[in-house]
């Protein structure tokens, strides 16, 4: 049963690994990766020397770090929001509901999104239009666009999470809470010494995972709500390797950004371990 997971892991996980070699080489179509000239660390040179390099690392990741600060704790307080309820039925449509906008593709969220922020037709303009109120430019001004950005990524995302936080509520003894009930604690109380401490390992590791991944913004999210009004704030490292990639033919820089952003995300990953190791709460 094992088989086919390693099998997947090693050819598309592990085996392209060795694709990185084209960062160090001026590669080209006809010599091939191995025999296309090497150059060491002329690519990385020219990569931090052209100047809009460093504005794409820090959209990056001040993008990458907006979503973690306000998406991680959602699905957590929607988590324990949904473990308060006790109508069954009601909790599982809420669960649904929460949870149907993972299946989406960011092509179908974009354009609700168009349909909600755009300026001629968007329905948010055509309320204020009813109050005589000037149309918003949403997604043409650099803050509104990161708002919507993080909002509808929040949106998304927040119900698989949810379902993580609810598999590990399920592990508390309920004992505990009969016990801080006859002790006269409020149900604040029982959430915050009781729910809280007993997910506690769950949010550790999904923060570590998500630590390895803050320099990693989604191309198809940026891709489908990005335009040039915003290209200051929405040129991230995964729409600069797709652009100048495939679409200038920069196989050697955009591989030598991609083994930049590979090494960042490592080297997270490895202190946010050795943080929680502090606390006896590391993933490895």
């Amino acid at each position: 049963m094992l088989l086919p997971v390693f099998a997947f892991y090693v050819l598309f996980k592990y085996w392209p690994m060795g694709g990185l070699i084209i960062a160090f080489k001026s590669y080209n179509l006809g010599d091939g990766i191995l025999h296309s000239p090497w150059v060491g660390f002329d690519n990385f040179k020219q990569l931090f020397s052209t100047p809009n390099t460093l504005e794409i690392i820090w959209n990056t990741f001040w993008l990458s770090f907006l979503s973690l600060v306000f998406g991680f704790p959602v699905p957590i307080i929607l988590a324990v929001m949904l473990n308060e309820i006790r109508r069954a039925w009601y909790k599982k449509w809420i669960q649904t509901i929460v949870y149907l906008p993972h299946f989406f593709s960011w092509v179908i969220v974009s354009g609700i999104v168009l349909s909600l922020f755009a300026t001629d037709y968007g329905t948010i303009n055509k309320v204020l239009k009813l109050f005589s109120i000037e149309p918003i430019t949403f997604l043409y001004e650099s803050k509104s666009w990161v708002t919507i950005f993080i909002g509808s990524g929040v949106w998304k995302e927040m119900g698989f999470s949810t379902i993580i936080y609810l598999a590990a509520l399920t592990t508390i003894d309920p004992s505990l809470y009969e016990s801080a009930s006859m002790d006269g604690a409020t149900k604040f109380r029982q959430i915050w010494h009781i729910t809280l401490p007993g997910i506690r390992h769950t949010i550790i590791l999904l923060l570590i995972l998500a630590m390895g991944r803050i320099m990693e913004v989604g191309f198809d999210q940026v891709y489908n709500l990005q335009n040039s009004a915003v290209a200051d704030v929405s040129e991230v490292i995964s729409t600069y390797i797709y652009k100048m990639g495939l679409g200038n033919a920069q196989f050697s820089l955009t591989t030598a950004m991609g083994l930049f952003e590979s090494v960042i995300s490592c080297s997270l990953v490895l202190i946010a371990n050795r943080i929680a190791r502090k606390f006896d709460q590391a993933l490895f």
